[in-house]
């Protein structure tokens, strides 16, 4: 239950970052249409398929679990974990791309939206990539199985958080003008 309350936590936070995004573009579209024009769509499109990619990996590793397949489950956690990571290096490339031209947080207020929601969700992938590490581990040395798989589960249930805020994230800040 307290994963639940931390997720509906975590979706408020970013909900209530999404309305003031929302709000602060109402009233200055033609900046914030002129600002997505340097954001790059396809790094952001890649990383929506990354990440879709990893949350069913980690269907996969509850399915396996569910029957058992301690190792298997690990697998698929690994696969997960990998690709959070090809995450992160897309991401830290368009952070370096944007940092070198001169773009931070006081640059406009949609650059100010865009570093600060991508760092924050950049964050919880980090303490993702974190959690079902120590899954993985535990499910590596046989510590879950078809009757005791909450943990598994809940390392799930957080990394599919993490994809749906990008799912929201990505047209919210790249795509919708």
């Amino acid at each position: 239950m307290a994963i639940w309350f931390f997720i509906f936590a975590e979706l408020l936070a970013f909900g209530i970052f999404f309305v003031a995004y929302a709000f602060a573009r109402a009233h200055n579209v033609v900046l914030f249409n002129e600002s997505q024009q340097h954001l790059n769509i396809t790094s952001g499109a890649i990383n929506t398929l990354v990440l879709i990619t990893s949350s069913y990996f980690m269907v996969r590793a509850v399915a396996a679990i569910k029957q058992n397949l301690s190792r298997e489950c690990a697998r698929w956690i690994a696969a997960a974990i990998g690709f959070g990571g090809i995450f992160l290096v897309i991401k830290l490339f368009e952070f370096h791309a944007k940092f070198a031209d001169g773009i931070t947080l006081s640059t406009n207020t949609f650059y100010m939206f865009y570093l600060s929601l991508t760092i924050f969700h950049f964050m919880h992938v980090i303490l993702g990539m974190v959690i079902l590490m120590a899954v993985m581990l535990k499910a590596r040395s046989g510590g879950y199985s078809a009757e005791n798989h909450t943990g598994v589960e809940t390392g799930a249930s957080y990394w599919h958080m993490v994809d749906l805020l990008w799912i929201i994230l990505f047209p919210l800040v790249y795509v919708i003008h």
